[in-house]
């Protein structure tokens, strides 16, 4: 049978009871890659890989597949507990607040094994919360720097000074002398749905509307915006 390169199709297949559609991509790839966003559940996998086999792989993730796609489904709340053992989502990740061995309180991925090696130190609320925003606010005011800059060239501007907001409504916001405002939430959430944000509040540098002039200027660095809208509805922040 031959395959062309490149090839996509539509594949139906049942994972712990669920039927589930991923796409799958052929090409020259040596290995099956997954990935797991706002469009599903996507499969890239060598030319010479047969359904069987991608099934088999899909079989042994099948725990991570589901946790993914449910976890890319619910209703999202950003309201943080301010508890010791909760998770703080970073980048659409769930991080946890370890002791190091050398007595250090820090933030690691749940998914780091022997992040937590040190003994236990008991935190208050209110010491956790200091230390989960502090945290939050670092990566942040790093992040969002970073995405203005990559999408101010992008629009042919000077990049912008900005600060961290904290409303309770709004996700960023552009004012008339040309500070924009963006949620220290966002930092909690998947960077492209931050990159969506930068770029629509950019875009009001230049049309401080939303015409269909505004969002043809947004979807000339952000082609995917209409996706990042709707994924956005899955959010709360309170």
């Amino acid at each position: 049978m031959n395959i062309r390169r490149n090839l996509t199709m539509q594949i139906q297949t049942i994972i712990r009871g669920r039927e589930i559609a991923y796409s799958l991509k052929r090409s020259r790839r040596r290995s099956i890659g997954l990935c797991i966003d706002h469009r599903g559940l996507r499969i890239s996998a060598p030319l010479y890989v047969e359904l069987p086999q991608i099934d088999v792989f899909l079989q042994k993730k099948s725990e991570w597949i589901t946790q993914k796609l449910d976890l890319w489904s619910i209703k999202k709340n950003l309201a943080l507990e301010w508890s010791q053992n909760a998770l703080f989502p970073l980048l659409g990740e769930p991080w946890r607040i370890v002791t190091k061995t050398s007595g250090e309180i820090a933030l690691a991925p749940q998914s780091a094994e022997d992040a937590a090696c040190g003994r236990v130190i008991e935190l208050s609320p209110r010491q956790v919360e200091k230390i989960v925003m502090s945290w939050y606010q670092q990566h942040a005011v790093t992040c969002f720097k970073q995405r203005i800059d990559v999408y101010a060239q992008a629009l042919s501007l000077p990049a912008p000074a900005f600060r961290l907001s904290n409303a309770v409504s709004r996700w960023g916001s552009c004012n008339s002398h040309g500070l924009i405002s963006l949620n220290w939430r966002l930092i909690q959430m998947p960077q492209h749905l931050i990159d969506y944000i930068v770029a629509h509040e950019l875009a009001h540098l230049i049309e401080m509307n939303h015409s269909q002039a505004f969002w043809q200027i947004v979807e000339s660095v952000f082609p995917d915006y209409r996706f990042a809208r709707q994924e956005l509805k899955k959010y709360s922040m309170q």
